[in-house]
């Protein structure tokens, strides 16, 4: 048995499914192409698969991950691709098979690309309201935890940032800490800017790669 890591992109119409969504098409996918894919055990079994770590809805993803196992080791990687792509709608589409090297637990950080815009408002004043967003030393906003809201800086899971102006949005590359235990979701960036603004924009919100703790790419 093999431990293999299906690499695919999720965008257009399939931005906005849920990441159960996601899931059952996914398996749904694995169902029908045949790929030799171990299943669990028990009275309903069904395709084992996993995520590294899920997309919020609404993200494009250029480099998203799922883990499987191969019942036959020597099954082709092209193979798969083919398979599961005539099974998946044109939103996600797979286009590299690996072997598993990092374990999901290995995750630390996310690189993000955020396009920011809004109607009346022009490109130089929302880059100068960015700026003096980041240039604070705490962002402190409201989140919802399992114990009700509460307050915390997500100053300190922005490991780095980048802002360009371009024709008609503000650009931003963002490196935000990721994983299980320390995670910050771009939205609550765009969450204190608005509240810092008292503007609403529209964001465009593309999550690139994932990174371990030494800022090696995930694979």
């Amino acid at each position: 048995m093999k431990n293999v890591r299906i690499w695919f992109k999720k965008d257009y119409e399939c931005r906005y499914i849920s990441h159960l969504d996601l899931n059952r098409a996914m398996l749904r996918a694995l169902h029908k192409s045949k790929i030799p894919i171990w299943h669990t055990e028990g009275f309903n079994p069904h395709p084992f698969a996993t995520f590294p770590l899920p997309l919020s809805l609404g993200f494009r993803g250029v480099n998203e991950c799922m883990d499987v196992k191969l019942e036959d080791d020597n099954y082709s990687f092209e193979e798969i691709i083919t398979r599961l792509n005539a099974c998946l709608p044109r939103g996600i589409q797979v286009f590299k098979v690996t072997e598993a090297v990092m374990k999901a637990g290995k995750v630390a950080f996310a690189d993000f690309t955020i396009r920011l815009s809004h109607p009346t408002t022009s490109t130089k004043t929302i880059l100068a309201q960015v700026q003096a967003l980041f240039d604070k030393e705490a962002i402190v906003i409201e989140k919802r935890s399992k114990r009700g809201l509460k307050e915390v800086d997500i100053r300190q899971g922005i490991r780095s940032y980048e802002i360009r102006e371009c024709f008609d949005f503000v650009e931003m590359h963002l490196v935000l800490s990721a994983g299980s235990s320390d995670n910050l979701n771009p939205n609550l960036i765009i969450a204190a800017l608005e509240r810092e603004t008292g503007l609403e924009y529209d964001a465009d919100i593309t999550r690139n790669d994932l990174y371990n703790s030494d800022f090696e790419l995930f694979r």
